[in-house]
C-alpha cells in the first residue's frame, strides 16, 4: 500500500504528495478485466503516476486535461505540468472499462477509462515540441502511439521488478535531513569529471551550514536512440558513488522516467518531478534536454531557454533553479569558468565527444581530468560494440 502520508521532519516540503490508492491484484472488480501490455514508455509513466511523482496529477490525462496542457502548459486547475502524460490505445478499451495494466506480464496497475479521445498528434508536436519534424525523437514517438489516448483513475497494484532499484518520493523524503537544502541533479548519460565540478558548486553555493544535500537523480528510462543504454547508464552510475560516495551529502537514487528531449517543457517536468521528490533546488544546465535535428545537427532550441523557462516559473513552482556553470579545465588551476579561464589568459584543455568515442574505441588512454577511471573502464566495453 502506498502511503499518503508525508515524513514527520521540521522539513516544509513546497508540494504534498498525490499517490494513487492500492488496490490487490486478487480484488473482485479486476476479475475479468481487459489486459493492456505497456511500453517501456508506458511503464515509466504508470509507476511515477502511481507513486505521487507528478503531482498534483496523478493519472493518464483526460480529453480536457490533455488539452489544456498541450495548449497551456497547465491542467485546468491552472497548475503547472511541462508536459502531457497520456497513455495511447489502438481502441480496444471503452469508458467504463476496468484495464489491468501489464508490463512484461506483471500487474503494476488498473486504469478506470473516464475518457477516451482521439489526440491531435500535430498541434501536440508543434506545441510542446516546438516542431513537427520527424528530425526530432519525441515526435517520432508521437506519431507511433495508438490511433486513441485513454485517460481515468488510476489505482496501484505493484512497482515494476527492476534490475534496479528505484526509490519512491515518500521513501527519498522519509530519508532527507529534517533541514537544509536539497539540490536536484538530473543526468541522462555518464557522469564525467566536468559534470562533478558543476553539481559540486551548485551544492556548495547552497550549502551555508554542512547540512545540505545533492541528489544525483539519473533517469534511466527510455531515451532519444544514440543515447547509451540504461543498463550500462546504471552501471556507470554505481562505479560513480564508489568514488565519490565518502561525501555524505551526495545520494543517488534512480529515476524511472523517459525522456521526451522536450527543451524548456522537459526542464519544468524534470522540476515538478524533484519538487515529488524533496528538493528545494534544482541545477539548470544549458539546452537541458535538448536535441538536434536527425540529418543536420541543428539544435532544436536555444542553449538558454530551458533555463530562462525555469526561472521564469521557479517562485510558482516553489523550487528554486541553480544554473549550471560553464566550466573549463585549464592546466594552471583546474576546473574553473570559462570566463575566468579568458580573463587569466589561462591554457584551456579540451577533449571532444567525438576524439572521446575515438580514443575508447580504439582502446587509448583516457585523461583523467576528463573522466572517472572507474566510469571509462564499465564504458570501454559498451563502446567497443556500438
Amino acid at each position: 500500500m502506498l502511503s499518503r502520508c508525508l515524513p514527520r521532519c521540521a522539513r516544509a516540503f513546497s508540494q504534498a504528495l498525490t499517490p494513487v490508492q492500492a488496490i490487490a491484484a486478487s480484488d473482485a472488480t479486476l476479475k475479468g478485466a481487459k489486459r493492456k501490455v505497456l511500453s517501456d514508455r508506458s511503464a515509466c509513466d504508470v509507476e511515477l503516476l502511481c507513486a505521487g511523482a507528478f503531482s498534483p496529477t496523478n493519472s493518464f490525462l483526460t480529453q480536457e486535461e490533455y488539452g489544456s496542457v498541450v495548449e497551456t502548459m497547465r491542467l485546468p486547475n491552472n497548475q503547472l505540468l511541462g508536459l502531457p502524460v497520456v497513455l495511447d490505445s489502438n481502441g480496444e478499451e471503452n469508458v467504463g472499462d476496468v484495464v489491468v495494466l501489464q508490463y512484461q506480464g506483471q500487474d503494476i496497475a488498473a486504469l478506470t477509462v473516464t475518457s477516451k479521445y482521439k489526440p491531435f498528434k500535430e498541434k501536440e508536436c508543434k506545441e510542446v515540441y516546438g516542431t513537427t519534424s520527424v528530425e526530432h525523437p519525441a515526435v517520432r514517438m508521437v506519431f507511433s502511439r495508438g490511433e486513441y489516448y485513454l485517460g481515468g483513475t488510476l489505482n496501484f497494484i505493484a512497482k515494476p521488478q527492476r534490475n534496479y532499484v528505484a526509490p519512491t518520493p515518500t521513501e527519498i523524503r522519509a530519508s532527507l535531513p529534517e533541514n537544509g537544502p536539497v539540490v536536484g541533479f538530473q543526468c541522462r548519460n555518464p557522469i564525467h569529471k566536468a559534470h562533478y565540478h558543476v553539481f559540486m558548486n551548485a551544492l556548495n553555493s547552497v550549502d551555508t551550514d554542512g547540512n545540505a544535500t545533492l541528489l544525483i537523480h539519473p533517469t534511466v528510462g527510455p531515451t532519444q536512440e544514440d543515447d547509451i543504454d540504461g543498463e550500462t547508464r546504471i552501471l556507470t552510475y554505481e562505479a560513480l558513488m564508489k568514488e565519490i560516495g565518502t561525501d555524505k551529502r551526495l545520494r543517488c537514487a534512480y529515476l524511472p522516467y523517459s525522456m521526451h528531449m522536450a527543451g524548456p517543457r522537459e526542464a519544468i517536468q524534470h522540476m515538478i518531478v524533484r519538487r515529488s521528490f524533496g528538493c528545494t533546488h534544482f541545477v539548470i544546465g544549458r539546452d537541458m534536454a535538448g536535441s538536434k535535428s536527425s540529418l543536420d545537427s541543428e539544435d532544436f532550441y536555444g542553449a538558454y531557454d530551458a533555463q530562462e523557462m525555469a526561472k521564469k516559473h521557479s517562485q510558482e513552482l516553489g523550487i528554486g533553479t541553480i544554473e549550471s556553470l560553464n566550466l573549463v579545465y585549464t592546466e594552471e588551476e583546474g576546473y574553473i569558468t570559462a570566463d575566468a579561464a579568458e580573463a587569466k589568459g589561462l591554457k584551456k584543455k579540451k577533449l571532444s565527444g567525438t576524439e572521446f568515442r575515438r580514443r575508447m574505441r580504439a582502446g587509448e588512454e583516457i585523461p583523467e581530468w576528463f573522466a572517472f577511471p572507474q566510469v571509462v573502464e564499465v564504458l570501454r566495453p559498451h563502446m567497443k560494440t556500438n
